[in-house]
């Protein structure tokens, strides 16, 4: 992507294109990709010159520029006259399928076409696993809520295989998911210290450099039990580095300090290039001893006098004194201890950490609850299956009673066919019978949750209500062909309703469309998210289908359909997807952007849950949008239902400007 300012025609060498002979009274075709900002304030420009040497580019205005056709009688998702070029439509080398992409995300993953698999007939799961209650701890059903307060009752699952949903690739923007206490990193890396030296560090008061001892691994397990240890951000070691760095420059800068006159010395804050060697290393590892290295008396004398023969040779004042490099010491060593971060995190809702992605399973966890279930599955001599692979586990863990396992197995018959199981079981803690004098000892017992299920054939409908956003509805209706065409899957309806939108005639797109089904409402008034998606809700007559609230602006993996299915269970459970927000100019293929923890207005619910719950609050928000997603939250948990909520691999949001929708309004000049 490039920009360059107005005129500006040489900055890159793909802005002039090659020679190409022009013919006088004959129209060219030129067709060009332009992104706009959010703002309006972008621009493009066409400029041309003859093959002279010296001549200058001249703009073509607006007089000589035409459209290829009268587009006046034209909606904007009218583009068939538009001519088909090889500069739009041929695959770049970014847009191509990638072996090896850069984004861990994008890796080929056997859960992204597992719904391919064809399934395991029930008819071999009946009996494999005793029956047992479902009814975990944390259900709140009753319980009154503050509004909004919901959000404290919605846990994350755990993943197994690593599913690669940490955006790893943008935690230089975002260091969240390591701890920013200097004490904790210093914990479990800490540089090895000369024989006979006593660890110290240095700290600077007022200018003086004190000296003071490094806590010991015992002093710092008590400090941290006594809730002692400051939570520092690392703000405060930069800061402490480049105080240190100012300190030695104003002494230097002393030292070379000309004569005052018409010459005036020229401050300058020592940049991180100028630290040397050193500073390609992570501040944390950063000693003291090298951030606040300062010339011994010999080298002042060195200075002075260099400074001298500078300023009787050098005839103009230097920009910047010299920098006083580090010393490299080679012979350096450091000792590690084992970090695991996974191990640390909670499966909470982390609102203050946007990249960190799924919690990861322990393989330890995961793996003797699949060789428990298959041995259970094999115990017949009629079912005789072997593990082909793991497709997936989640694990939702109730500390009290147990945990709910979803097992997304590859398995293969005896006659080489393969087949998918996805089944939820539970893994119950049972109490042994024991004697006062005999401690508890929990058995764990595998079972079949009664009643929680999920049904691979209910119709899922998509909910959009929609104003006035031709070209973001044209795009949703292209990629639900699109999903239909790659799973085949008739059970999954487009739901548009329309607040009477002017810019394209969404019924009619909708009809021309290769979708197998959708639905139209038209609406009158202002846009409301919260009528509109009840609207939707309405026309569906199959109370025991799933009811999935969604938004414009999306990229939708292809497995979208197959993951929102199995992740609600009537009567018991609704799912709300974490979906990636990606940045201005960022693609599916070049993903950056962040995690939408804290959003919940994409959920997967069926509609007889959803009518229970109340459906849509459209008393409280109108007009309003915003908010909605949490409070019809509450009210779901209070129903007695749980919401699943993992991160979905590679379903986006794409970064979209806001200008020109339901609540914005176009400011006149002089209004």
């Amino acid at each position: 992507m490039e920009w360059t300012g107005p005129g500006e025609f040489g900055k890159f060498a793909s802005q002039t294109s090659k020679l190409i002979r022009l013919f006088v009274h004959r129209k060219y075709f030129f067709e060009i990709v332009h992104k706009q900002n959010d703002q309006g304030t972008d621009h493009m420009e066409m400029a041309w010159k003859l093959n002279k040497e010296g001549l200058k580019f001249t703009l073509i205005s607006s007089k000589y520029i035409s459209l290829y056709t009268d587009e006046s009688t034209l909606r904007m998702n009218d583009v068939s006259h538009i001519p088909q070029t090889a500069a739009s439509h041929t695959l770049l080398p970014s847009n191509q399928p990638d072996k090896h992409p850069a984004v861990d995300m994008l890796r080929v993953d056997p859960r992204d076409t597992a719904y391919q698999i064809p399934a395991l007939d029930n008819r071999y799961l009946q009996g494999v696993l005793p029956d047992c209650s479902y009814n975990p701890s944390y259900i709140i059903k009753g319980f009154p809520l503050y509004r909004y307060q919901g959000l404290d009752f919605v846990n994350i699952s755990y993943i197994y295989p690593n599913d690669y949903t940490r955006l790893t690739h943008m935690e230089t923007h975002n260091t969240c998911f390591y701890s920013d206490n200097p004490m904790f990193l210093d914990r479990y890396m800490r540089m090895d210290e000369p024989e006979g030296q006593e660890k110290e560090d240095e700290t600077r008061d007022g200018g003086i450099l004190r000296r003071k001892a490094v806590p010991e691994e015992e002093d710092l397990q008590k400090m941290e039990a006594a809730n002692e240890i400051d939570h520092t951000p690392l703000e405060y070691i930069d800061e402490y580095r480049d105080d240190h760095e100012d300190d030695i420059q104003r002494r230097l800068h002393k030292l070379f300090s000309l004569p005052q006159g018409d010459r005036k010395p020229t401050h300058r804050k020592t940049s991180d290039s100028d630290l040397g060697p050193e500073s390609n290393r992570p501040v944390e590892q950063l000693r003291p001893e090298i951030l606040t290295n300062k010339p011994n008396d010999k080298e002042v004398e060195s200075i002075q006098s260099l400074g001298e023969d500078a300023e009787e040779v050098l005839p103009y004042e230097p920009t910047s004194p010299p920098v006083l490099e580090p010393e490299v010491k080679w012979e350096q060593t450091f000792h590690l201890t084992s970090l695991d971060l996974q191990k640390k995190r909670s499966d909470q809702l982390d609102l203050d950490c946007n990249v960190s992605g799924n919690l990861l399973l322990r393989a330890s966890d995961a793996l003797p609850v699949v060789k428990a279930f298959m041995d259970e599955l094999n115990s017949s001599p009629h079912r005789r299956f072997s593990l082909v692979r793991v497709l997936n586990i989640e694990r939702r863990v109730d500390w009290s009673q147990g945990s709910r396992y979803l097992l997304e197995l590859e398995l293969r018959d005896v006659n080489g066919q393969h087949f998918r199981l996805s089944r939820f079981i539970y893994h119950k803690h049972h109490s042994q019978t024991h004697t006062p004098e005999l401690p508890l000892h929990p058995k764990m017992l595998l079972c079949n949750p009664v009643g929680f299920h999920w049904n691979p054939t209910a119709t899922v409908h998509f909910i959009l209500p929609v104003k006035n956003q031709a070209r973001w509805v044209q795009q949703l209706i292209v990629d639900m062909e699109h999903l239909y065409q790659r799973t085949g899957d008739p059970n999954f309806n487009l739901i548009i309703t329309d607040y009477s939108s002017t810019d394209m005639d969404i019924e009619t797109a909708l009809k021309a469309s290769k979708l197998n089904r959708y639905q139209y409402l038209k609406l009158n008034g202002n846009f409301q998210r919260s009528a509109g998606l009840q609207a939707g809700v309405d026309l569906i007559n199959d109370k025991h289908s799933i009811v999935f609230l969604c938004d414009l602006h999306l990229h939708f993996p292809s497995s979208i359909i197959d993951t929102v299915r199995k992740h609600c269970v009537e009567g018991y459970m609704a799912f709300a997807p974490i979906v990636m927000r990606l940045d201005c100019g960022a693609t599916p293929r070049d993903p950056r952007g962040y995690w939408e923890v804290n959003g919940f207005g994409l959920l997967g619910i069926y509609k007889s849950d959803l009518e229970a719950a109340g459906g849509m609050n459209t008393q409280d928000f109108t007009d309003r949008w915003g908010g909605e997603d949490w409070e019809l939250l509450d009210r779901v948990l209070q129903s007695g239902l749980e919401v699943d909520r993992i991160y979905v691999r590679n379903f986006l949001h794409h970064y979209h400007s806001k200008r020109g929708m339901w609540n914005h309004r176009i400011l006149h000049r002089g209004s």
